[in-house]
């Protein structure tokens, strides 16, 4: 038995040549998890997310036999060395990490809603109170110093009265 008939080619692969391929793509995908950082699969930021899915997307055609699987390979690669090489360009130039990752929006200030803050969110006032009622146990924006839109998506709640606490994610 050659190696073809082990690992296959093409798209016609029996469950031995899947199981074999996705042995090795796991153990490629987690090196390069690892190259990658923690923090591109951690934080969850929409240029970490959008890495994420690639990644999948490029490496699951390597174990079905859609694309040949060196080249599916090095494709994934040039993802993670694209992702590093924005992350040190982020870490070196405030403006491009803004371009990147975007800013926070402040929602609520000393206990007022920002209306077009919300709107250029795109956050309900339902989506708002649920954070506050997290962090507070309390709906009303009056019962919160601040609420902000963090660049992840997550909304931090800092409650009235905690002016130096960071409170609580919501």
């Amino acid at each position: 038995m050659d190696a073809i008939d082990w690992w296959g080619s093409g798209e016609d692969l029996d469950a031995l040549q899947m199981s074999l391929r996705a042995l090795a793509v796991f153990g490629l995908a987690l090196a390069l998890v690892r190259i990658s950082g923690r923090r591109s699969f951690g934080q969850g930021s929409a240029f970490d997310t959008c890495v994420a899915v690639l990644i999948g997307a490029v490496l699951s055609r390597a174990i079905v036999g859609a694309s040949a699987f060196w080249p599916t390979i090095a494709a994934g690669t040039m993802l993670v060395v694209l992702h590093r090489l924005i992350g040190v360009a982020s870490l070196r130039s405030t403006w491009f990490e803004t371009l990147i990752k975007g800013r926070p929006i402040w929602l609520v200030r000393d206990g007022r809603i920002d209306e077009a803050c919300l709107r250029r969110a795109l956050i309900t006032r339902a989506d708002l109170e649920e954070a506050i009622r997290k962090a507070t146990g309390d709906t009303r924006p009056e019962a919160v110093a601040s609420a902000v839109l963090e660049r992840n998506g997550e909304i931090t709640v800092v409650p009235r009265g905690r002016g130096g606490d960071r409170g609580r994610r919501g």
